[in-house]
């Protein structure tokens, strides 16, 4: 009697989630992906391949080649132009010009800090308006660029008064010398008399201007008003670390001759550092630093002596500025800069003037900031201060009717937040951002993880060497947030390269836009927010060629196929997937316990000759053409070898352009256990 036949049981898969490496391919559910990469997994039947990236052409159809590396990558929008804009090792900033497709010079070599001072603290950028983009570098300081000029800011700080004069009838014009470099602004200030005299009593500045690099040449002169003898002297406010500052500890007395007081400034292990002692009620009330200096390292052993003036008692304080930049960011009218624990603000409607009295600072002192400030960022209504485990928000910005500024600072988280200063944007209403542990979104005071999906990837991101990059972008119409970030393939290649992990509706998918693609930026272009990205010195519009080939993977999960203790022979698989042009799909049939070989599936028709030989055809341009057995729908099928508890596919192409839609199983129940 003939043996009965084997009863065949079959799966499918049309419902695509998302990528799940937290938990063993033999874990997750039919839904999710062990890893899928270059493939969106937009929704039910329906796997769009992504496309390349495309290098970045100049009005000439060149690609764009930057004249050194690129260690930190932006954009910003000047005039209504869109640029792209390019740090580089030697000090050097190039921009981009989208619309024209121009590559020119910000700033030459040695102007900004070179990458080793930038991997360790970022220089950072914010935009102004549109009118400039806002620049801030970890140790040379705070810079503006306009489409045309860098500048310096270098604006003229406090302006104290070295003689009063006399005989003045009405405040007299207070004339401040020009800037130091082209493209720079005019301060300017106005004087008060004294209550019921006629001296010069204080200086009020209304504008500190931008550009002011060099204290020697400043200048502070009266004019008008009907008296003489009124002089000043001003300094320069200035970001740079490297600087000196002076305090007053004691003002002493007796100090009545202001024409030969001065004051001493040594130790410190820098050069340059000058400034002029200020009398008042025959006491010293502030050092006006005319020259902060350059180079200076050690607090501990500089000191600054009061010389002259006639007096006794007064003592100073010198201290040198060691903290890196670490953060800017254009809010509420004004611009904020983070350095150590201190934030300072620039007076209302103002990015330069660090001084007058709607400008400040403030020092975060509560204990959920175990460090420094890391990052800021501007979004929401909110000004976001992160810290590598604490996050805190400014709003509510206002000016009281006596010229100050006054905000709420609110903690919303003081459990989490990122050391990554280039891994932190909005996203809808939410910020999101990255840490070594995982990626976070913040909506209005709750902080939630987002990733746990992919924990299993987490340990092999190279975070020590590398930075963080992301943004965001538009891919088939859905706008997705991208991280870029070097990361060992323990599985597929067993080296590092650059990939991106790419997160919408809840859904995480993998994408790699070059092995070697270290920054990234993203750019509103013609309304719709495209990234850009870099490999060395090249520049790369990412996801942006749907027709060269693109190196693709799925790999579903190990299925029990609705009977987990038993073994399954695989009889037939099949891939359902909807193609324009040709495609070939490489396959393998896997298990618990290894994979089949690779079944090569394709919808190209091959010519072949009396020998056997392939027949190559070539259009009038010399390019091989294929010839393609049906577009459209198509079913990739094949007989299978492979047995095991579990099964699953893994698919790779490198073929542009098409759509999975359906993954197709036909086995056979054997053995229980």
């Amino acid at each position: 009697m003939a043996a009965a036949e084997q009863k065949k049981s079959y799966q499918v898969i049309k419902q695509f989630k998302g990528l799940n490496t937290k938990a063993n391919r033999t874990a997750i559910t039919e839904d999710e992906f062990s890893w899928i990469e270059n493939a969106q997994p937009i929704g039910f039947g329906n796997v769009k391949i992504i496309p390349n990236s495309t290098a970045a052409l100049n009005a000439s159809n060149v690609a764009v080649t930057f004249s050194n590396d690129v260690v930190y990558l932006t954009s910003c929008n000047i005039n209504v132009t869109d640029y792209v804009v390019a740090f580089l090792t030697d000090g050097s900033a190039e921009y981009y010009n989208i619309a024209t497709k121009v590559k020119g010079t910000v700033a030459t070599a040695g102007t900004f800090s070179t990458s080793v001072v930038s991997n360790q603290y970022p220089i950072n950028t914010t935009q102004w308006y549109n009118d400039r983009m806002l620049i801030l570098d970890p140790a040379k300081g705070y810079f503006s660029w306009d489409g045309n000029n860098v500048v310096t800011i270098g604006s003229v700080g406090s302006i104290g008064i070295t003689n009063s004069g006399s005989g003045y009838n009405t405040a007299p014009t207070v004339v401040i010398s020009g800037y130091d470099q082209t493209g720079g602004t005019q301060a300017n200030a106005t004087s008060s008399l004294a209550s019921g005299g006629n001296t010069v009593s204080f200086v009020s500045l209304s504008n500190g201007g931008s550009g002011y690099t060099n204290g020697a040449n400043l200048t502070v002169t009266f004019s008008g008003g009907g008296g003489t003898g009124a002089s000043a002297v001003a300094g320069i406010t200035t970001f740079a670390t490297g600087t000196v500052y002076v305090n007053v500890i004691s003002g002493g007395s007796g100090y009545s001759n202001a024409a030969n007081i001065g004051v001493t400034i040594s130790g410190g292990g820098g050069t340059g550092a000058a400034g002029t002692p200020i009398i008042s009620g025959n006491a010293v009330t502030s050092v006006i630093m005319t020259n902060n200096g350059t180079g200076y390292t050690n607090s501990a052993n500089i000191t600054a002596t009061i010389t002259g003036g006639g007096g006794t008692g007064a003592v100073l304080k010198a201290g040198v500025n060691t903290q890196n930049n670490v953060g800017i960011a254009s809010f509420s009218g004004r611009v904020w800069i983070a350095q150590g624990r201190t934030i300072y603000y620039s007076a209302a409607g103002s990015y330069s003037d660090f001084t007058s009295v709607s400008a400040g600072s403030v020092t975060l002192t509560d204990s959920t900031l175990h460090s420094n400030i890391q990052q800021l960022l501007s979004a929401n209504n909110f000004l976001y201060i992160f810290g590598d485990d604490s996050i805190n928000v400014f709003s509510d910005v206002r000016v009281t009717t006596s010229g100050t500024t006054l905000f709420t600072n609110t903690n919303v988280s003081a459990s989490v937040g990122t050391k990554l200063a280039y891994a932190i944007f909005p996203y809808f209403r939410s910020v999101l951002f990255m840490n070594n542990y995982g990626v976070y979104a913040l909506v209005g005071s709750t902080t939630s993880k987002i990733s746990d999906s992919l924990d299993g990837m987490f340990p092999n991101i190279d975070f020590a060497t590398e930075e963080v990059t992301a943004g965001q972008v538009l891919l088939n119409n859905i706008l997705c947030a991208a991280f870029n970030f070097r990361y060992y393939d323990a599985v597929f290649t067993q080296s590092y390269r650059y990939i991106q992990v790419v997160f919408f509706e809840k859904k995480w998918f993998i994408t790699s836009q070059g092995d070697d693609l270290q920054y990234t930026t993203s750019v509103p272009v013609s309304g719709i927010i495209t990234m850009y990205g870099t490999r060395g010195r090249a520049l790369y519009r990412l996801y942006s060629d749907s027709i060269s080939a693109i190196s693709s993977r799925i790999q579903t999960a190990l299925l029990p196929m609705s009977d987990p203790i038993r073994t399954k022979q695989a009889l037939k698989f099949a891939v359902e997937a909807t193609t324009v042009s040709s495609v070939i799909l490489n396959v393998t049939v896997d298990s618990e316990s290894g994979s089949s070989p690779v079944y090569v599936l394709s919808n190209v028709v091959y010519w072949y000759n009396n020998s056997g030989t392939t027949i190559s055809w070539i259009n009038g341009s010399s390019t091989v053409i294929s010839w393609v057995g049906g577009t459209g729908y198509q079913l990739y099928k094949s007989d299978a070898q492979q047995w095991g508890k579990y099964l699953g596919l893994t698919q790779t192409s490198n073929s542009a352009g098409f759509v999975v839609n359906t993954f197709e199983f036909e086995h056979e129940l054997r053995v229980r256990f």
